[in-house]
Protein backbone atom coordinates (compact mmCIF):
# COMPACT_ATOMS: atom_id res chain seq x y z
CA UNK A 1 0.00 0.00 0.00
CA UNK A 2 1.29 3.44 -0.85
CA UNK A 3 -0.13 6.98 -0.59
CA UNK A 4 0.79 9.93 -2.75
CA UNK A 5 0.78 13.10 -0.86
CA UNK A 6 -2.32 15.23 -2.42
CA UNK A 7 -1.40 16.81 -5.77
CA UNK A 8 -3.42 19.27 -8.09
CA UNK A 9 -6.54 18.15 -5.92
CA UNK A 10 -6.49 14.58 -6.07
CA UNK A 11 -5.20 11.92 -3.57
CA UNK A 12 -4.02 8.32 -4.44
CA UNK A 13 -3.93 5.65 -1.52
CA UNK A 14 -2.63 2.48 -4.32
CA UNK A 15 -3.37 -1.34 -2.95
CA UNK A 16 -1.62 -4.26 -2.68
CA UNK A 17 -4.06 -6.97 -3.96
CA UNK A 18 -4.27 -10.88 -3.05
CA UNK A 19 -5.38 -13.28 -4.56
CA UNK A 20 -9.34 -13.44 -2.89
CA UNK A 21 -12.05 -16.15 -3.82
CA UNK A 22 -15.18 -15.62 -5.60
CA UNK A 23 -17.25 -17.39 -3.24
CA UNK A 24 -18.84 -14.19 -1.01
CA UNK A 25 -19.70 -12.63 -4.32
CA UNK A 26 -21.27 -15.48 -5.70
CA UNK A 27 -24.62 -12.92 -5.67
CA UNK A 28 -23.05 -11.00 -8.24
CA UNK A 29 -21.60 -14.00 -10.42
CA UNK A 30 -23.47 -13.67 -14.24
CA UNK A 31 -25.13 -16.93 -13.00
CA UNK A 32 -26.70 -15.36 -10.11
CA UNK A 33 -27.60 -12.55 -12.04
CA UNK A 34 -28.91 -13.47 -15.10
CA UNK A 35 -32.64 -13.30 -14.03
CA UNK A 36 -31.76 -10.00 -12.74
CA UNK A 37 -31.33 -8.86 -16.72
CA UNK A 38 -34.28 -10.82 -17.57
CA UNK A 39 -36.54 -8.99 -14.84
CA UNK A 40 -35.30 -5.69 -16.26
CA UNK A 41 -36.01 -6.70 -19.89
CA UNK A 42 -39.31 -7.66 -18.81
CA UNK A 43 -40.43 -4.33 -18.73
CA UNK A 44 -41.74 -2.72 -21.86
CA UNK A 45 -39.96 0.79 -21.92
CA UNK A 46 -36.31 -0.79 -20.92
CA UNK A 47 -33.54 -0.28 -23.35
CA UNK A 48 -30.12 -0.50 -22.37
CA UNK A 49 -28.75 3.63 -22.42
CA UNK A 50 -24.97 4.37 -24.89
CA UNK A 51 -21.94 3.56 -24.72
CA UNK A 52 -19.91 6.77 -25.60
CA UNK A 53 -16.67 6.72 -27.12
CA UNK A 54 -14.63 9.80 -26.68
CA UNK A 55 -12.01 8.76 -29.08
CA UNK A 56 -10.67 12.27 -29.83
CA UNK A 57 -10.00 12.94 -26.07
CA UNK A 58 -8.34 9.30 -25.58
CA UNK A 59 -6.28 10.28 -28.47
CA UNK A 60 -5.15 13.71 -26.73
CA UNK A 61 -4.09 11.90 -23.56
CA UNK A 62 -2.51 9.30 -24.71
CA UNK A 63 -4.64 6.35 -24.12
CA UNK A 64 -6.17 3.47 -26.32
CA UNK A 65 -9.60 4.58 -25.62
CA UNK A 66 -12.19 5.97 -23.45
CA UNK A 67 -15.41 4.77 -23.03
CA UNK A 68 -18.67 6.29 -21.05
CA UNK A 69 -21.76 4.55 -20.48
CA UNK A 70 -23.96 7.68 -20.49
CA UNK A 71 -27.12 7.24 -17.67
CA UNK A 72 -28.62 10.47 -17.74
CA UNK A 73 -30.63 9.04 -20.76
CA UNK A 74 -31.93 6.07 -18.21
CA UNK A 75 -35.81 6.11 -17.86
CA UNK A 76 -35.48 10.05 -18.94
CA UNK A 77 -38.63 10.18 -20.17
CA UNK A 78 -39.91 9.39 -16.73
CA UNK A 79 -38.17 12.25 -15.41
CA UNK A 80 -35.06 9.75 -13.80
CA UNK A 81 -32.02 9.94 -15.79
CA UNK A 82 -29.62 7.74 -13.49
CA UNK A 83 -28.60 4.29 -13.17
CA UNK A 84 -30.40 4.44 -9.78
CA UNK A 85 -33.79 3.64 -11.57
CA UNK A 86 -32.25 0.17 -12.12
CA UNK A 87 -31.83 -0.75 -9.08
CA UNK A 88 -34.95 0.80 -7.32
CA UNK A 89 -37.71 -1.43 -9.89
CA UNK A 90 -35.39 -4.60 -9.26
CA UNK A 91 -35.47 -4.06 -5.67
CA UNK A 92 -38.89 -3.16 -5.07
CA UNK A 93 -40.46 -5.66 -7.34
CA UNK A 94 -38.71 -8.33 -4.93
CA UNK A 95 -39.85 -7.25 -2.04
CA UNK A 96 -43.24 -6.80 -3.42
CA UNK A 97 -42.50 -11.22 -4.71
CA UNK A 98 -41.29 -12.07 -1.08
CA UNK A 99 -44.50 -10.09 0.83
CA UNK A 100 -47.28 -12.02 -0.94
CA UNK A 101 -45.25 -14.71 -2.15
CA UNK A 102 -43.93 -14.73 -5.81
CA UNK A 103 -41.41 -16.43 -7.15
CA UNK A 104 -38.65 -13.85 -7.07
CA UNK A 105 -36.50 -15.08 -10.21
CA UNK A 106 -39.72 -15.62 -12.44
CA UNK A 107 -42.14 -12.65 -11.40
CA UNK A 108 -42.04 -10.16 -14.51
CA UNK A 109 -42.84 -7.18 -14.72
CA UNK A 110 -46.15 -7.75 -16.32
CA UNK A 111 -47.14 -9.90 -13.23
CA UNK A 112 -46.12 -7.56 -10.62
CA UNK A 113 -48.23 -4.55 -12.62
CA UNK A 114 -51.08 -7.10 -13.28
CA UNK A 115 -54.31 -5.92 -11.20
CA UNK A 116 -54.40 -9.20 -9.26
CA UNK A 117 -51.04 -7.88 -7.98
CA UNK A 118 -52.00 -4.49 -7.54
CA UNK A 119 -55.14 -5.51 -5.36
CA UNK A 120 -52.58 -7.47 -2.96
CA UNK A 121 -49.94 -4.43 -2.99
CA UNK A 122 -51.90 -1.16 -3.11
CA UNK A 123 -51.34 -0.66 0.43
CA UNK A 124 -47.67 -1.49 0.72
CA UNK A 125 -45.88 1.60 1.59
CA UNK A 126 -42.07 2.04 1.14
CA UNK A 127 -39.52 4.02 2.48
CA UNK A 128 -35.91 5.24 1.84
CA UNK A 129 -33.37 8.25 2.36
CA UNK A 130 -31.06 9.64 -0.43
CA UNK A 131 -29.12 12.47 -1.70
CA UNK A 132 -31.34 12.53 -4.50
CA UNK A 133 -30.94 9.44 -7.39
CA UNK A 134 -31.78 6.73 -4.97
CA UNK A 135 -34.72 8.13 -3.48
CA UNK A 136 -36.12 9.27 -6.92
CA UNK A 137 -35.47 5.19 -8.25
CA UNK A 138 -37.55 3.91 -5.15
CA UNK A 139 -40.32 6.44 -5.50
CA UNK A 140 -40.83 5.81 -9.15
CA UNK A 141 -40.82 1.95 -8.71
CA UNK A 142 -43.14 2.04 -5.85
CA UNK A 143 -45.51 4.16 -8.26
CA UNK A 144 -44.88 1.81 -11.09
CA UNK A 145 -46.28 -1.03 -9.11
CA UNK A 146 -49.31 0.97 -7.60
CA UNK A 147 -47.73 1.53 -3.81
CA UNK A 148 -47.01 4.67 -2.15
CA UNK A 149 -43.15 6.07 -1.16
CA UNK A 150 -41.90 8.49 1.38
CA UNK A 151 -38.74 9.70 1.19
CA UNK A 152 -36.52 11.52 3.16
CA UNK A 153 -33.26 13.56 2.39
CA UNK A 154 -30.37 15.23 4.15
CA UNK A 155 -30.23 18.71 4.94
CA UNK A 156 -28.96 21.22 2.29
CA UNK A 157 -30.46 18.99 -0.02
CA UNK A 158 -31.32 21.07 -3.50
CA UNK A 159 -35.07 22.00 -4.04
CA UNK A 160 -34.87 20.81 -7.41
CA UNK A 161 -33.74 16.99 -6.39
CA UNK A 162 -36.61 16.88 -3.50
CA UNK A 163 -39.02 17.96 -6.41
CA UNK A 164 -38.18 15.42 -8.92
CA UNK A 165 -38.60 12.85 -6.07
CA UNK A 166 -42.11 14.40 -5.90
CA UNK A 167 -42.54 14.55 -9.66
CA UNK A 168 -42.14 10.53 -10.04
CA UNK A 169 -44.96 9.69 -6.96
CA UNK A 170 -43.22 9.66 -3.85
CA UNK A 171 -45.92 10.63 -1.21
CA UNK A 172 -43.99 12.88 0.58
CA UNK A 173 -40.26 13.88 0.26
CA UNK A 174 -38.88 15.47 3.18
CA UNK A 175 -35.87 17.53 4.15
CA UNK A 176 -34.74 16.24 7.79
CA UNK A 177 -31.81 18.83 9.57
CA UNK A 178 -29.56 15.82 10.13
CA UNK A 179 -26.92 14.60 7.93
CA UNK A 180 -27.10 11.70 5.36
CA UNK A 181 -26.04 8.70 7.61
CA UNK A 182 -28.51 10.18 10.47
CA UNK A 183 -31.65 10.51 8.51
CA UNK A 184 -30.78 6.65 7.12
CA UNK A 185 -30.94 5.99 11.16
CA UNK A 186 -34.12 8.25 11.46
CA UNK A 187 -35.73 6.71 7.99
CA UNK A 188 -35.03 3.24 9.49
CA UNK A 189 -36.73 3.73 12.63
CA UNK A 190 -39.99 5.53 11.09
CA UNK A 191 -40.00 2.60 8.71
CA UNK A 192 -40.04 -0.05 11.84
CA UNK A 193 -42.19 2.11 13.84
CA UNK A 194 -44.75 2.10 11.17
CA UNK A 195 -44.44 -0.85 9.33
CA UNK A 196 -43.55 0.30 6.13
CA UNK A 197 -40.70 -1.35 3.64
CA UNK A 198 -37.68 -0.10 3.34
CA UNK A 199 -35.63 0.12 0.48
CA UNK A 200 -32.11 1.41 1.17
CA UNK A 201 -28.78 1.29 -0.73
CA UNK A 202 -26.66 0.93 1.79
CA UNK A 203 -26.24 -2.38 5.00
CA UNK A 204 -25.96 -2.62 8.31
CA UNK A 205 -25.51 -5.37 10.78
CA UNK A 206 -29.64 -6.78 10.48
CA UNK A 207 -30.55 -5.23 7.21
CA UNK A 208 -28.50 -6.61 4.45
CA UNK A 209 -31.06 -8.69 2.32
CA UNK A 210 -32.58 -5.07 0.22
CA UNK A 211 -29.24 -3.48 -0.07
CA UNK A 212 -27.96 -6.93 -1.90
CA UNK A 213 -30.81 -7.02 -4.55
CA UNK A 214 -29.99 -3.04 -5.40
CA UNK A 215 -27.08 -4.09 -5.74
CA UNK A 216 -28.03 -7.62 -8.29
CA UNK A 217 -29.83 -4.53 -9.68
CA UNK A 218 -26.77 -2.51 -11.02
CA UNK A 219 -25.22 -5.84 -12.56
CA UNK A 220 -27.28 -4.82 -15.87
CA UNK A 221 -25.62 -1.47 -16.28
CA UNK A 222 -22.37 -3.49 -15.83
CA UNK A 223 -23.47 -6.08 -18.88
CA UNK A 224 -25.01 -3.39 -20.80
CA UNK A 225 -21.37 -1.49 -20.77
CA UNK A 226 -19.82 -4.74 -22.17
CA UNK A 227 -21.77 -5.46 -24.33
CA UNK A 228 -21.13 -2.13 -26.37
CA UNK A 229 -17.25 -2.75 -25.48
CA UNK A 230 -17.70 -5.89 -26.83
CA UNK A 231 -19.40 -4.77 -30.32
CA UNK A 232 -16.19 -2.23 -31.20
CA UNK A 233 -13.65 -5.10 -30.31
CA UNK A 234 -12.52 -3.23 -27.06
CA UNK A 235 -12.21 -4.65 -23.37
CA UNK A 236 -11.14 -2.51 -20.50
CA UNK A 237 -8.23 -2.15 -18.56
CA UNK A 238 -8.90 0.42 -15.71
CA UNK A 239 -12.78 0.80 -14.79
CA UNK A 240 -13.17 4.14 -12.17
CA UNK A 241 -16.14 3.72 -10.02
CA UNK A 242 -17.27 6.56 -7.75
CA UNK A 243 -18.49 5.56 -4.47
CA UNK A 244 -20.79 6.93 -2.03
CA UNK A 245 -22.11 4.12 0.27
CA UNK A 246 -20.45 1.73 -2.19
CA UNK A 247 -22.90 -0.41 -4.00
CA UNK A 248 -22.47 0.39 -7.60
CA UNK A 249 -19.19 0.18 -7.22
CA UNK A 250 -19.35 -3.01 -5.48
CA UNK A 251 -21.64 -4.59 -8.07
CA UNK A 252 -19.32 -3.74 -11.60
CA UNK A 253 -16.69 -5.24 -9.20
CA UNK A 254 -18.21 -8.21 -7.84
CA UNK A 255 -19.57 -8.55 -11.30
CA UNK A 256 -16.78 -7.73 -13.56
CA UNK A 257 -14.06 -10.11 -11.30
CA UNK A 258 -16.59 -12.95 -12.38
CA UNK A 259 -17.29 -12.36 -15.86
CA UNK A 260 -14.42 -11.44 -16.97
CA UNK A 261 -11.30 -13.47 -17.99
CA UNK A 262 -8.48 -10.40 -18.23
CA UNK A 263 -9.43 -8.54 -14.77
CA UNK A 264 -9.36 -4.26 -15.12
CA UNK A 265 -7.98 -2.27 -12.72
CA UNK A 266 -10.74 -1.16 -10.49
CA UNK A 267 -10.45 2.54 -9.00
CA UNK A 268 -12.47 3.97 -6.62
CA UNK A 269 -13.29 7.73 -6.85
CA UNK A 270 -14.54 9.86 -3.67
CA UNK A 271 -14.96 13.49 -2.75
CA UNK A 272 -12.22 14.88 -0.50
CA UNK A 273 -14.55 15.49 1.83
CA UNK A 274 -16.16 12.45 3.14
CA UNK A 275 -14.01 9.56 1.36
CA UNK A 276 -15.21 6.79 3.76
CA UNK A 277 -13.49 4.23 1.52
CA UNK A 278 -10.48 5.77 1.06
CA UNK A 279 -10.36 5.58 5.06
CA UNK A 280 -10.71 2.39 5.22
CA UNK A 281 -8.02 1.05 3.38
CA UNK A 282 -5.99 3.67 4.78
CA UNK A 283 -6.92 2.52 8.30
CA UNK A 284 -6.16 -1.18 6.52
CA UNK A 285 -7.19 -3.61 9.37
CA UNK A 286 -10.02 -5.08 7.07
CA UNK A 287 -12.86 -3.40 8.56
CA UNK A 288 -15.13 -0.19 7.33
CA UNK A 289 -14.33 2.59 9.38
CA UNK A 290 -16.86 6.15 8.47
CA UNK A 291 -16.07 9.84 8.39
CA UNK A 292 -18.34 12.68 9.40
CA UNK A 293 -20.45 13.45 6.02
CA UNK A 294 -19.55 16.49 4.53
CA UNK A 295 -22.04 19.46 4.62
CA UNK A 296 -19.72 21.16 1.46
CA UNK A 297 -18.85 18.85 -2.02
CA UNK A 298 -21.04 18.98 -4.30
CA UNK A 299 -20.83 15.57 -5.38
CA UNK A 300 -24.29 15.04 -3.04
CA UNK A 301 -24.79 11.77 -4.60
CA UNK A 302 -21.34 10.76 -3.21
CA UNK A 303 -21.79 12.43 0.17
CA UNK A 304 -21.95 9.36 2.00
CA UNK A 305 -19.97 8.66 5.37
CA UNK A 306 -20.40 5.33 6.04
CA UNK A 307 -19.25 2.58 3.76
CA UNK A 308 -22.13 0.14 3.34
CA UNK A 309 -20.94 -3.65 4.87
CA UNK A 310 -22.77 -5.47 2.05
CA UNK A 311 -20.35 -4.16 -0.53
CA UNK A 312 -16.96 -3.40 1.66
CA UNK A 313 -15.68 -6.66 1.45
CA UNK A 314 -16.21 -7.04 -2.44
CA UNK A 315 -14.17 -2.91 -2.72
CA UNK A 316 -11.63 -4.08 0.07
CA UNK A 317 -10.87 -7.37 -1.97
CA UNK A 318 -10.97 -5.91 -5.54
CA UNK A 319 -10.13 -2.39 -5.79
CA UNK A 320 -6.65 -1.66 -6.64
CA UNK A 321 -6.61 1.97 -5.66
CA UNK A 322 -8.67 4.77 -3.83
CA UNK A 323 -8.68 8.61 -5.33
CA UNK A 324 -9.87 11.52 -3.31
CA UNK A 325 -10.65 14.17 -5.26
CA UNK A 326 -11.87 17.85 -4.80
CA UNK A 327 -14.83 19.70 -6.33
CA UNK A 328 -13.02 21.29 -8.50
CA UNK A 329 -12.09 17.84 -10.57
CA UNK A 330 -15.62 17.35 -10.83
CA UNK A 331 -16.48 20.93 -11.89
CA UNK A 332 -13.49 19.87 -14.87
CA UNK A 333 -15.57 16.36 -15.83
CA UNK A 334 -18.64 18.57 -16.42
CA UNK A 335 -17.01 20.90 -18.41
CA UNK A 336 -15.39 18.26 -20.43
CA UNK A 337 -18.23 16.52 -21.13
CA UNK A 338 -20.36 19.28 -21.83
CA UNK A 339 -17.64 20.79 -24.22
CA UNK A 340 -16.14 17.75 -25.67
CA UNK A 341 -12.79 17.60 -27.55
CA UNK A 342 -13.54 17.84 -31.19
CA UNK A 343 -14.93 14.87 -32.85
CA UNK A 344 -16.65 13.72 -29.74
CA UNK A 345 -20.12 13.33 -28.63
CA UNK A 346 -21.01 16.19 -26.08
CA UNK A 347 -23.07 14.56 -22.90
CA UNK A 348 -24.90 16.32 -20.10
CA UNK A 349 -23.05 14.77 -16.65
CA UNK A 350 -24.11 16.03 -13.37
CA UNK A 351 -21.48 16.30 -10.22
CA UNK A 352 -21.35 13.00 -9.07
CA UNK A 353 -21.20 11.02 -12.18
CA UNK A 354 -18.08 13.36 -13.83
CA UNK A 355 -15.54 13.34 -11.63
CA UNK A 356 -13.91 10.12 -13.55
CA UNK A 357 -13.58 11.90 -16.66
CA UNK A 358 -12.32 14.83 -14.55
CA UNK A 359 -9.98 12.98 -12.82
CA UNK A 360 -8.71 10.91 -16.10
CA UNK A 361 -8.24 14.14 -17.58
CA UNK A 362 -6.30 15.59 -14.87
CA UNK A 363 -3.60 12.60 -14.18
CA UNK A 364 -3.15 12.35 -17.68
CA UNK A 365 -2.62 15.97 -18.78
CA UNK A 366 -0.52 17.43 -15.93
CA UNK A 367 3.17 16.71 -15.58
CA UNK A 368 3.19 17.00 -11.53
CA UNK A 369 0.74 13.65 -11.85
CA UNK A 370 3.06 12.03 -13.54
CA UNK A 371 3.80 9.27 -10.25
CA UNK A 372 0.08 8.89 -10.40
CA UNK A 373 -0.20 7.59 -13.57
CA UNK A 374 2.54 5.18 -13.54
CA UNK A 375 1.36 4.03 -10.48
CA UNK A 376 -2.47 3.31 -11.91
CA UNK A 377 -0.48 1.83 -15.20
CA UNK A 378 -2.12 4.25 -17.32
CA UNK A 379 -0.34 4.45 -20.62
CA UNK A 380 -0.85 3.98 -24.17
CA UNK A 381 -2.36 0.73 -24.18
CA UNK A 382 -5.18 1.61 -21.81
CA UNK A 383 -8.72 0.88 -22.40
CA UNK A 384 -10.79 3.22 -20.12
CA UNK A 385 -14.61 2.57 -18.92
CA UNK A 386 -16.49 5.41 -16.96
CA UNK A 387 -19.72 5.65 -15.82
CA UNK A 388 -21.81 9.10 -15.93
CA UNK A 389 -24.00 8.12 -13.66
CA UNK A 390 -26.52 10.73 -13.66
CA UNK A 391 -27.41 13.17 -16.28
CA UNK A 392 -28.57 17.48 -14.83
CA UNK A 393 -29.93 16.20 -11.28
CA UNK A 394 -29.18 20.01 -9.68
CA UNK A 395 -30.17 22.03 -12.94
CA UNK A 396 -29.28 25.50 -11.04
CA UNK A 397 -25.76 24.61 -10.25
CA UNK A 398 -24.91 22.35 -13.85
CA UNK A 399 -25.76 25.86 -15.40
CA UNK A 400 -23.65 27.82 -12.22
CA UNK A 401 -20.69 25.42 -12.99
CA UNK A 402 -20.74 24.43 -16.56
CA UNK A 403 -19.48 27.82 -18.84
Amino acid sequence: MKIFDKTDGIKLLTADLKSVSMAPYGYLSPDNTAYVADFHKSMPFYEPTPLVSLSALAKKLGVKGIYVKDESKRFASFGLGAFKGMGGIFAVGQVICRHIGLDPQKADFELLTSPEVREKTKDMVFITTTDGNHGRGVAWAAHQYGCRSYVYMPKGSAPSRVQAIKNVGAEECIVTELNYDDTVKLTERIARENGYFLVQDTAWEGYEEVPQLIVQGYTTVGQEALDGLESVGAAPTHVFLQAGVGSFAGSIMGYYAQKLKNRPEFIVVEPSEVACFFHSAEVDDGEPHGVLSAENTMMAGLNCGVPSIGVWPVIRDLASAYIACDDDVTVEGMNLYAHPTEGDEAIVSGESAAVGLGLVNRIMGRESLTEVRKALGLDENSVILLFSTEGMTDPENYRRVVK
